[in-house]
């Protein structure tokens, strides 16, 4: 016969809600903390990272930019139409080499024929004119020469008629009225005589004006005939330097304007690079600064002559000189790199310049662990920036390899690993 025991079963119940009690707290622990455990460091191919070690030492500042080989401004021919034209014939096509005779093409103007008669004809006239007036105003001087030459022959007998009659006079042997007459007409000869001397003075000044006026229409009349015979010398269009032509637009039949350019000669051998650089990079780029110029045919010396004012584009306009002979195949439009050396500075911390980061600024890289398997995000100081190089101002020391790979697909996690 079985004996109750209640005081077993409670015991049996008491121990069970204390197990799952003590079940519950535990599970509360693990879930605690589980949840203060830190995400897994996301894996990194190794392969696909770059890094690069911090050193200490020199440091030369560069900028770099593309650019274009262009002839110098004095190298360079632009031929405009002088008058309005037809091209009528092609001698030369575009990379053909030309000296300061070759003709290039060839035009027609009738309108233009017909003004350089017309201003034979004016020169002509013009000519006729200034020799009629010259024979006219010579035969008045002429006739105005004998008046006054008279005038002078008047004078002088009138001069000794009076002395002689004041001899008369003194001795008695003429009146008085005699004498008075024969002075009289001796003064007023005397003023004749001065007046046309004076005519004579005005005439000869007024002669030299009417032939200068005539001499003028001349003068006009020769410069406009050798403007149209220029003008029609120019419809055979001649290159004028030695060089190689490297435009010629028009085509047969084609009607040009006044000032139309026809035709640009260039001269090869005297080239210069234009380099595009970044507006924020070109603010200590200096004329005289030493520059290579990499022709992807050749490397070439040279230094900036010219530093664009303006901004275009987010680019500064920056020609360098060539300096030396230029390598086979450059040719004016050729694609160039440039690059420009700015200073160098002497023991300093640097590393390559990451992907992303401007100078003078704070910036956050990856600095590999000593096992080189993780890397730790720090903030890193950085300073003066070269093309492929950046001063290194706080957060690194000499020897500690960083990432300089884009990693802003890592921007929420301060920690990887390399596999």
């Amino acid at each position: 016969m079985d004996i109750s025991r209640p005081d077993i079963k409670k015991k049996k119940m008491r121990r069970q809600w204390l197990l799952a009690g003590c079940g519950v707290v535990a599970l509360a622990l693990v879930a605690f903390f589980v949840t203060r455990l830190k995400p897994a460091a996301p894996e990194v191919d190794r392969a696909t990272v770059w890094t690069d070690a911090v050193k200490r030492g020199p440091l030369l500042r560069q900028v770099r930019g593309p650019g274009t080989l262009v002839p110098r401004e004095d190298k360079i021919r632009l031929i405009p139409a002088e008058t309005a034209a037809t091209v009528v014939r092609i001698r030369v096509l575009p990379g053909a080499k030309v000296d300061p005779s070759t003709i290039l093409m060839d035009l027609v103007d009738p309108e233009l024929q017909q003004e350089l008669l017309d201003a034979q004809l004016q020169l002509k006239g013009a000519q006729a004119d200034y020799i009629n007036t010259r024979a006219k105003v010579q035969s008045d001087l002429m006739d105005q020469k004998a008046s006054g030459a008279t005038v002078r022959a008047d004078y002088s007998q009138a001069k000794l008629q009076a002395q002689t009659d004041k001899s008369l006079y003194d001795l008695g042997v003429i009146s008085g009225l005699t004498y008075s007459a024969s002075k009289g007409k001796a003064d007023e000869l005397t003023t004749r005589n001065d007046l046309e001397k004076e005519r004579l003075v005005l005439n000869e000044k007024a002669i030299e004006t009417q032939l200068a006026v005539q001499q003028t229409k001349v003068d006009q009349a020769k410069a406009l005939l050798a403007l149209k015979q220029r003008q029609l010398d120019a419809l055979s269009v001649r290159a004028g330097i030695s060089g190689v032509l490297v435009e010629l637009d028009h085509q047969v039949g084609e009607h040009v304007d006044t000032g139309t350019t026809l035709a640009k000669v260039v001269q090869p051998d005297q080239l210069k690079a234009s380099l595009k650089i970044a507006e924020t990079q070109a603010r200590d780029i200096q004329i005289g600064q030493p520059a290579e110029i990499d022709t992807h045919n050749g490397v070439i010396e040279g230094k900036v002559m010219r530093i664009d004012p303006g901004v275009l584009n987010g680019t500064v306009t920056v020609d360098v000189e060539i300096a030396g002979a230029l390598p086979l195949g450059a040719r004016p439009d050729l694609s160039v790199d440039g690059t420009i050396d700015l200073d160098r500075m002497t023991d300093v911390l640097f590393v390559g310049r990451p992907a992303f980061g401007n100078e003078n600024s704070t910036i956050s890289l990856f600095k590999l662990g000593a096992d080189g398997k993780t890397a730790v995000r720090v903030p890193v100081k950085v300073g003066r920036a070269s093309v492929n190089s950046i001063q290194v101002l706080e957060g690194l020391q000499s020897g500690d390899t960083v990432i300089l790979s884009d990693m802003s697909r890592w921007d929420n996690t301060d920690r990887i690993r390399l596999n």
